[in-house]
């Protein structure tokens, strides 16, 4: 068997599930979109949220080569007020990666938020913006202060209650957004000792913190302090970061590692390295037998191999295994998540 989960973790979840459990909620979707004033980095993504409406359900963010979510497009929101969760995508991803995340917290009453982010998105790679990652997590907050500024929106979200989720560099952005400081010295010093390292090669080709301008502004303190809890998915660019700043993180951390290696990142470098440094009275860590860095991304379809085979076969590996044994880590990570959320309300 290819995934397994410990029995410790099955019994928790017989024994208590998560408050946040709603009667029979749908998946409402709105699209996002929030404009930079006089500026040229608008966000464009998607709020799924939990609904009573039951008519007119189609199928949303899928394709011949991912399974699609079921949604009910502008729905009513409910009244009650629900936990919010953040998404951000990993290294030119785009905000449906983990639509299946969101789909099943939706279901579970919280709502979910995600957007591109501009430069290192499936569909924005431009070279200014890719390398300017200090962005990254200023869209998460930037979609944050939209979202409590919209009344539709802020009605139904408890301020609370506001957590994130982030996958490969959104692991980065994640933790970012928890107060770690990148520390250009910290990381040159690293890169010097690791040139093959693979966050070193990435961030060199993108030319990050190169000028003096920049390493100062990927220095800034970037922590939002709204988010109560984050959910750290196979992260790239634990090196980046000050030991000390991870030290100081007050903010609880659920981190999950991958070790199937397919992505060329190193455990022992980043998502052990990050728990390691982090108090240990704010982590919990998994690193489940089997698990897979694209595992985080979204069930294949049937046809799904086949396809990538005839027209992309440099990218086969996304789907590996990525139908039922993918579909069981998914219900693993959503309960898991679910659960830890609810125990930082």
């Amino acid at each position: 068997m290819r995934y397994q989960t410990p029995i410790s973790i099955l019994l928790s979840f017989m024994i208590a599930a998560p408050a946040a459990i709603a009667q029979d909620y749908q998946t409402g979707m709105k699209e996002l979109v929030i404009l930079e004033k006089d500026g040229t980095r608008h966000l464009n993504g998607f709020l799924w949220y939990p609904t009573t409406e039951v008519e007119n359900p189609v199928p949303a963010h899928g394709n011949v080569v991912w399974e699609p979510i079921s949604v009910i497009p502008d729905a009513p929101l409910t009244t009650e007020t629900h936990p919010l969760v953040l998404l951000s995508h990993g290294m030119f991803g785009n905000a449906r990666n983990q639509a299946w995340l969101a789909s099943a917290l939706t279901k579970q009453g919280y709502i979910v938020a995600a957007i591109d982010h501009p430069g290192t998105s499936t569909f924005n790679r431009n070279a200014d913006q890719r390398r300017s990652l200090w962005r990254r997590p200023q869209d998460i907050s930037r979609t944050l202060d939209y979202l409590l500024d919209q009344p539709a929106f802020k009605s139904v979200i408890d301020p609370a209650r506001i957590h994130m989720a982030g996958h490969s560099l959104g692991g980065f952005t994640a933790v970012a957004l928890a107060g770690g400081r990148f520390d250009p010295d910290h990381f040159d010093g690293f890169c010097a000792d690791n040139p093959a390292d693979l966050v070193c090669t990435i961030f060199d080709r993108w030319n990050v913190a190169k000028s003096n301008t920049d390493r100062a502004a990927m220095q800034v303190d970037l922590r939002d302090d709204r988010i109560k809890s984050i959910a750290v998915f196979d992260l790239g660019g634990t090196q980046t970061f000050s030991p000390e700043s991870l030290g100081q993180i007050s903010t609880p951390m659920i981190v999950y590692g991958a070790p199937q290696d397919i992505s060329g990142l190193d455990l022992d470098v980043e998502s052990r390295a990050l728990v390691t440094s982090l108090s240990q009275d704010i982590v919990q860590y998994h690193e489940p037998e089997g698990l897979a860095h694209f595992d985080f991304l979204g069930v294949c379809t049937a046809a799904a191999l086949d396809i990538l085979k005839e027209e992309e076969p440099d990218d086969i590996f996304v789907c590996e295994e990525g139908r039922q044994e993918r579909r069981a880590a998914h219900q693993m990570i959503v309960e898991n998540v679910a659960h830890f959320f609810e125990d930082q309300s």
